[in-house]
Order: structure tokens, then sequence, then C-alpha cells
């Protein structure tokens, strides 16, 4: 498959130009057919199997897709809903005492954010370092995170397209004796990602955005090393070995985080989705996206607020009237979004056309 097959198999693209993957990709055809047909066997085909049965097979199969694209094993892979959800499982999953402190940075998105500022009513201490124009300050940083207890990070900022140094940034947190945290909901889909070259000891992501797959399908991975250090407040009959027994014993892989009885259906847009994005493979996204972001920043001049150099799909931009542009964007048949920095960002992906980049740009000017 190639780029321009991916757009043929994405019905938004008929209708507008979709430049706004960074907040929600529009899913291909396939991935909801892979949907629609999951959830039809589930509930109708029940004499071949019955539904725990053929929903444990699917969320297995959906394991190892995850697995294999980011680098891990299946049994380090938790199937949960969204990034959100999985960073909130994780902030829940810890005995917390007062003085116990978290470092996160301003790039976070609002999910990386709430579930540290809800653990301060409990005594934990929040550090929020200050990243100008999307870089970590790396002595900055080290002085931050010397004692801390957990750190979390976007190996990605939403806010400006720049993409942060994780494997650096977790061997220093590390060093201090930190468990760290990546949301990688803005890399996965677009960049490749190795969770064990990241060396972090949890990493989040959903599959709606740059992989194009539905809602409701996020993956998180827990390195086996650090697991022991997670215990689950958050808990159902498939995070523990025995549910019907007296005693507590929670699975001895990422599995403690699964809870109970979820729909299976969005996971099977998700496998179909990664294995979409492979066969187009990220090589070739990448080249794509990257001459198509470099015309968009040449037209941009002055009003870029991203690096000019090519980092990713996200490219930030200054407008006069940040929500009245989105909406003469909209009026125009383009799709895309004001940011709480008050910039305007664009996102743009394989199934984007040089043409799309032109029709933005002429809004502009």
């Amino acid at each position: 498959m190639d780029p321009a097959a991916l757009r043929a198999d994405i019905p938004a693209c008929e209708s507008c130009a979709y430049l706004n993957t960074g907040a929600s990709g529009p899913s291909t055809r396939s991935a909801v057919e892979a949907v629609t047909e999951a959830q039809r066997r589930h509930e109708f085909d029940v004499s071949e199997t019955d539904h725990y049965t053929a929903a444990a097979d699917l969320l297995d199969e959906a394991r190892e897709t995850v697995a294999n694209h980011i680098g891990a094993r299946p049994e380090d892979v938790a199937l949960v809903a969204s990034t959100g959800d999985g960073i909130s499982r994780i902030a829940n999953a810890i005995d917390w005492e007062p003085g116990d402190r978290v470092v996160n940075t301003d790039l976070e998105h609002p999910s990386g954010v709430l579930p540290w500022r809800r653990l301060t009513e409990a005594g934990v201490e929040v550090t929020t370092l200050p990243c100008p124009d999307g870089r970590l300050p790396m002595d900055a940083y080290r002085e931050a995170v010397a004692d801390a207890t957990l750190v979390c990070l976007s190996s990605e900022s939403w806010i400006h397209g720049t993409r942060l140094s994780v494997e650096t940034a977790v061997d220093i947190a590390h060093d201090a004796g930190a468990v760290v945290v990546v949301d990688s909901v803005q890399t996965v889909g677009q960049h490749p990602i190795d969770v064990a070259e990241w060396g972090a000891d949890v990493v989040c992501a959903s599959g709606h955005k740059w992989l194009l797959g539905p809602w409701g399908a996020g993956f998180l991975y827990v390195d086996p090393d650090t697991l022991d250090t997670f215990r689950p407040r958050h808990i159902g009959y498939r995070s523990v070995t025995d549910p019907n027994g007296e005693g507590l014993e929670y699975h001895s892989d990422a599995s403690r985080f699964e809870v109970s009885t979820t729909s299976v259906a969005p996971y099977a847009g998700l496998i179909d989705a990664i294995e979409t994005i492979e066969a187009i493979g990220l090589g070739t996204i990448e080249t794509h996206i990257e001459r198509l972001t470099d015309r968009l920043k040449a037209g941009l001049g002055d009003r870029l607020v991203s690096p000019v150099e090519y980092e990713s799909g996200l490219v930030v931009f200054e407008v006069d009237d940040p929500g009245a542009f989105v909406g003469r964007a909209n009026d125009a048949g383009m799709i895309i979004r004001d940011l709480p920095s008050g910039d305007v960002r664009a996102s743009v992906h394989a199934f984007n056309t040089a043409a799309e980049i032109d029709r933005l740009l002429g809004l502009i000017q």
C-alpha cells in the first residue's frame, strides 16, 4: 500500500482537507469494517464459541499486534481505552506517600496533568518543568528530577510539534531513581517506536490519532522489571489470578491493568489500523510528511511556530484570530484546530496532498 491507496480508503478525504490527525485521525474503511464485523461476530456467532472466549482471542491478537509494532512482548502490553486512561491507571497503581514528588512538563496534554494534580490532595508534590519552544532543557530537567518519585513526559509536543529526547530523559530520571511514564500518542503511527530503546517504565498511547484507528482502543506498555511497583486500585476480574478466591494476587504481567468486560470491537479496528500503517511503512510515511510539512512551513514564513526543520507532522503557526481562522477553514472544507497557546495547528499525515497544503496557505495569505 502507498499513500495514494491509503487516501482512497479514507472517506473523510472525499469531503474535506483533513488536517487534524493530531486530535483524531480519520479512520479507513477497512478499520471501520473490521470493527463492524468484530461486533457482529461477537453478538451473533455465539453458537460457535462463547462471548468470553471469542473476546479473549481477539484481545490476545490485539496485544500481539501492538507489541510487535512497538518492540515489546505481548505480556507486557495492557489494552486500555485511551492514553489518558492508561496514565490514570498508572497514577492509581502506586502506593503514594506524602512528600512523594511527580515531575511533568508544561508540554503535557491534560491527560498527563490531571491524574497527578489529583494526587496533591494526598500530599504528593507536583513539579511542572517549563520547556521553552517545546524543548526539554536538560540541565533544568536533571535538577528537577533529583529525588523525584515519578516523571511523566510526552515523546512529542502536541503544542509545538517538537520531538523530545526520550531515551536521554529516561536515563537521567532513572539515575535519580524515578519511574518514567511516556505519553507517546503523537508519535505512534507517524514514527517508529522501540520501547526497549526508550527504556521507559511505562508507555501509553491511543489508536485513534496517527494510527487512524477507532476511538476506544489504546494500550499501556509496562516494563516487566518495573511491574511490581504497581498495585492497581482500578481492579476487576481480569486483573487477578483468582477472581473468586479470598486473596488478592495480581497477574504477573501487564494484564493486571485490565479490569473487566470491555468492548472488543475497537481492538479489531486497532489491529487493522496498525497493519495498514505497517503495509505503507513508517519510512514512507515520514518521507511523505516531511515533504508536505516543508512545503507548508516555507509558505508560512514568519508565522511559523514549529521548528523549520522536519520533526513531525504537527505544524503550529500564528494567525491574528485563531478561532475565526479555524471557522473560516472549516467553512472552506479544511479541518484544523486552534490550541490553548493561542496558535493554530495543522496535522499533516501520509494521506494528505500538496494541493491541500496549498489550499491552506491560500486561506492564510
